[in-house]
């Protein structure tokens, strides 16, 4: 569990060059997290998350506090999340979340950057039943039997917990998201969330080799250059370039 989702935390960093990008992507989501669940981090733990999140990305204070802002004013644009699926260079699989205003001018520009690589977008479900949907806590630690102790008395339905050079990283159904880090929270009060997040980890790997390597990284780099994508996960295990 831990290599697919280390593996994604390097390939978005390769793309979280675009500073910008990467602000309005978490003003979006904040401002969705506050709209939905109200504006006080202290009783919307997913907006919390996310605002930890940002700080640790290097999000600017004012780029969060704008997004609660509008927020808390009720205005502001309305968006609402898709999910689209299908299969990328290679024929690994792909999920990509976006954040829209414009369903369908944002279907046309994801199905775009899938057309223009060879590839093909499915229909929703095609491939999701190959991913878990996961909440991924890592902190720093030793002592992963009184973690699990904490979330087993807290009733979280824990999935996986590992520990790895004094980090321990602990997985469970998204849906268990809030539960397991008030939980941790609460036995650990002076907690420090390196990964506080959800996403999507393959269950299977697909290799990308030879000529679809490029026309990997050209599918990743259109997808992410699209404002409203938020998320892109895949089960690639992408061979090293070769000369």
């Amino acid at each position: 569990m831990g290599r697919a989702y280390q593996n994604r935390k390097e390939s978005m960093a390769k793309t979280a060059a675009a500073k910008t990008k990467v602000y309005s992507k978490y003003g979006r989501e904040i401002y969705m997290a506050a709209k939905s669940g109200g504006t006080d981090p202290d009783g919307n733990l997913s907006l919390r998350g996310l605002i930890d999140r940002a700080k640790k990305d290097q999000v600017p204070s004012h780029v969060i506090e704008k997004a609660i802002d509008k927020a808390k004013g009720g205005a502001g644009e309305d968006y609402s999340p898709a999910r689209y699926e299908g299969y990328g260079p290679g024929n690994c699989m792909v999920i990509v979340d976006c954040l829209t205003d414009n369903p369908n001018r944002t279907f046309g520009d994801v199905r775009l950057a899938f057309t223009k690589t060879k590839c093909k977008i499915g229909t929703p479900g095609a491939v999701a039943h190959m991913f878990d949907h996961c909440a991924i806590f890592a902190f720093k630690g030793e002592d992963e039997e009184a973690v699990l102790e904490a979330l087993m008395e807290a009733d979280v339905d824990v999935t996986d917990i590992e520990n790895e050079d004094g980090l321990i990283t602990v997985f469970t159904p998204n849906t268990e998201y809030a539960k397991t880090r008030q939980a941790l929270a609460d036995a650990f009060p002076d907690i420090d969330f390196e990964t506080d997040e959800i996403q999507f980890l393959p269950k299977t790997t697909t290799p990308v080799e030879g000529d679809d390597v490029p026309m990997f990284e050209k599918f990743l780099d259109m997808l992410n250059d699209l404002d409203d994508v938020q998320n892109v996960f895949h089960n690639a295990e992408v061979a090293e370039h070769s000369e």
